[in-house]
């Protein structure tokens, strides 16, 4: 572990530039699905993370332009809904935007994600809680696919607390009233 020695009476001053939070940064940049459009980001943090997740939403049909302190995101051309294997292995958080991917398409392909460095950490919360919504969930040879014809809103009680869990479920049922004109699930989701 490296370490700061400071000696001498000297204050120490300066400035940092804080990035923004890569947790908050990584469902806000999958939230840009369901907005079909363009939307800007402002100091999204440059790491592997939100470098992977820009190269799965232009693998999607997405464009995605940097410009110094803003990133700008345009999914009005998302046309895919298989999230490529090779970038879902490299980062866990990226299954983030499946809820997004079937919270506008009721479509979604992927595979288990990885790089996670604390070891295996199951996404089976996540696949609980959509299948709380309607979605239908096939699992085949490492494979997972959601598909539903409509969200259909519930209450959720994780097993165990989970953010990704959460995000991934807010994502996917955000639309679902907008969806659901009947009010059917917006009367039960406001009685929960």
């Amino acid at each position: 572990m490296s370490e700061y020695i400071i000696k001498g009476g000297k204050k120490v001053e300066g400035e940092v530039e804080i990035s923004g939070s890569k947790n908050a940064s990584l469902p806000i940049i999958a939230a840009t699905i369901l907005n079909q459009g363009k939307t800007t980001l402002y100091n999204v943090p440059n790491i592997h993370d939100t470098q992977m997740m820009y190269e799965i939403l232009k693998k999607l049909g997405a464009e995605v332009v940097k410009k110094k302190n803003k990133v700008i995101i345009d999914t009005s051309k998302v046309s895919k809904y298989e999230i490529p294997e090779e970038l879902m292995r490299q980062m866990r958080s990226s299954v983030i935007i499946v809820g997004a991917l079937v919270g506008k398409y009721q479509n979604a392909t992927f595979s288990y994600p990885g790089g996670c460095d604390i070891g295996t950490r199951p996404i089976d919360l996540h696949l609980k809680a959509f299948e709380k919504l309607g979605i239908n969930i096939n699992k085949n040879y490492g494979n997972i696919t959601c598909t539903c014809d409509k969200i259909v809103g519930e209450k959720i009680d994780l097993d165990f607390p989970s953010v990704g869990a959460t995000e991934n479920a807010i994502l996917a049922s955000c639309l679902s009233l907008r969806k659901n004109n009947d009010n059917k699930c917006s009367k039960r989701t406001r009685n929960n």
